[in-house]
């Protein structure tokens, strides 16, 4: 028996356009990022879905609320998924990080692990936290295919330690995620494979 879990990032949010960090802050979708989570929601309604989680935060739970209307399915939520808190540079563009801690900014882009920004959250942490939430899915889905909305950096750390990647290049490995596209991973009892990576969500995705 297999788990598959399908890893989506939430729908396009206020601070893409500025690409400013939002790690822990509680921002709010685009009107894009709803018309993103309305075709996640098109895809989720043929996908034969065993169930639907999310991270707390507003822009992943508002992200699978419509695949949940769709299937019938409630919007489980779990504090495990959400995103790496980055700290002081919450709120901040990759320019402004520049002039107000360069040295830190450098330190994060040689290896965002050992050197996560200040007060931020340790990305091992990260891992470790939805490493624990995905084992208790297998238990409790061991063969079935689950939707998860979470945030990026957390779905590549994870994906990382899945697959037996060094953490410390998840940003050169996986160097984005699309919102709302779709990332398909089989959980097996100790094994895991990535069947799919960042595919754009139609309704006949992942058939």
């Amino acid at each position: 028996m297999s788990t598959h879990v399908i890893l989506v990032r939430h729908g396009e949010t206020v601070w893409h356009a500025e690409n400013r960090y939002a790690g822990g802050t509680d921002v709010a979708l685009t009107a894009r990022g709803h018309a993103q989570a309305e075709a996640l929601a098109d895809w989720a309604e043929q996908a034969e879905l065993a169930a639907i989680w999310a991270s707390p935060l507003t822009r992943s739970r508002e992200t699978a609320q419509p695949g949940a209307a769709r299937t019938g399915l409630p919007v489980r939520v779990d504090r495990r998924l959400r995103e790496l808190d980055f700290g002081v540079a919450e709120g901040l563009t990759r320019a402004e990080m520049r002039r107000r801690f360069p040295d830190d900014l450098a330190a994060f882009q040689h290896d965002p692990v050992a050197h996560h920004f200040p007060e931020g959250e340790n990305p091992v942490d990260a891992g470790d936290r939805y490493l624990a939430f995905l084992a208790d899915l297998r238990a409790h889905h061991p063969d079935g295919r689950v939707l998860v909305v979470g945030h990026s950096t957390a779905i590549r750390l994870a994906l990382c330690r899945l697959l037996g990647l060094p953490p410390r290049e998840y940003r050169r490995i996986f160097p984005y995620l699309d919102n709302c596209a779709l990332t398909e991973v089989v959980l097996r009892d100790g094994v895991s494979s990535l069947l799919t990576l960042n595919r754009p969500v139609t309704p006949g995705a992942l058939k």
